[in-house]
């Protein structure tokens, strides 16, 4: 997931990511802020920073840090299900472009290990194919947990969905027997008042 938005000075965005249990998630931003004279936005926010919150499922604080302009965090998923990422900037009251409008470039990877080319070149050819191979297997594991975790939440909405299937069936009966003991009623009452009435 890659993406950039929009905030103002202390303003809270947040992002939800679905993560399965046991998963590592890296995410990658970078804090430009707009320049009234140029009409655009610099490459650096100098003296600006980040506070980072990851909230689980279970509305437990994950992650809860103070970062730079430019920075990366990580954690560690221990349930599966939405994840809530917070970035709000630091208070820059004393800063010359408090208050200006800022460009939050994100970048989240979910499960992903990154193979580091500086040690696989150092290494002879044997070890370099050793290297990529666990990082190979890694990944696997990684894919393995996403499709386990999918099945849960497949399994988990058609189990939703036949409870609700079931509910409309019964409803449905239900109203059949209201709507024939009123039928039956109001021809009783009709009857009882033919016959009082003397027209029977």
């Amino acid at each position: 997931l890659a993406l950039y938005f929009h905030s103002g000075e202390r303003e809270e965005k947040c992002i939800i990511e679905d993560v399965p249990s046991d998963t590592l998630v890296i995410g990658n931003y970078k804090v430009q802020r707009w320049d009234i004279q140029k009409q655009d936005f610099l490459e650096s926010a100098p003296g600006l920073g980040m506070f980072v919150t990851v909230t689980t499922p279970s509305a437990e604080v994950l992650l809860s840090k103070l970062y730079g302009p430019q920075g990366t965090f990580s954690f560690t998923s221990y349930l599966s299900g939405e994840h809530i990422i917070c970035l709000q900037s630091n208070s820059t009251r004393f800063v010359a472009f408090a208050g200006s409008k800022l460009r939050i470039h994100l970048d989240i990877r979910v499960g992903e290990h990154f193979l580091d080319e500086s040690v696989v070149q150092a290494k002879d050819k044997v070890n370099e194919v050793n290297v990529r191979l666990e990082h190979l297997i890694e990944q696997i594991h990684h894919i393995s947990k996403e499709q386990n975790y999918e099945r849960e939440r497949e399994e988990k909405f058609r189990k939703t969905s036949e409870e609700t299937n079931s509910n409309i069936l019964w409803w449905a009966v239900v109203q059949t027997l209201i709507l024939i003991s009123i039928g039956i009623w109001q021809i009783k009452s009709l009857r009882d008042f033919f016959i009082s009435k003397k027209l029977v």
